[in-house]
């Protein structure tokens, strides 16, 4: 939740969220080894995959049970019905280290974001 409050403070205006709804994740195993946007995907990076949105873009997820992680979308999905985002297996982890699915809130952050945002494992 802190990241959600530093980024409001930062931008010096309030995050709208662009969706709702079910997030899943993906990794190596399960997927292809090359994203949409021609990277090569890593479980370990905080990445995510949306059916809109520019690469290299990055994105706030709030689960609701308050944590939160920012993630760059480099890949095109869900293609789970039901599902408005694929994070990566890092990102999932960190909102989750239990599930495969949760509720979460997507807000977009644009490309410049600030780099005490972007986490690192």
């Amino acid at each position: 939740m802190f990241e959600v409050l530093a980024l409001m403070l930062l931008s010096h205006q309030p995050l709208q969220p662009i969706t709702q709804g079910m997030a899943s994740y993906y990794t190596v195993a399960s997927s292809s080894l090359v994203t949409a946007s021609g990277e090569v995907l890593d479980d370990k990076e905080l990445t995510c995959a949306m059916p809109v949105g520019e690469f290299g873009s990055y994105y706030l997820i709030v689960a609701d049970n308050g944590k939160s992680v920012v993630c760059r979308l480099n890949d095109r999905g869900p293609f789970a019905k039901g599902r408005v985002i694929d994070l990566s297996k890092a990102a999932m982890r960190k909102l989750c280290a239990t599930s495969g699915t949760i509720q979460v809130t997507v807000y977009g952050l644009g490309q410049n974001v600030p780099p005490q945002a972007v986490a690192t494992n």
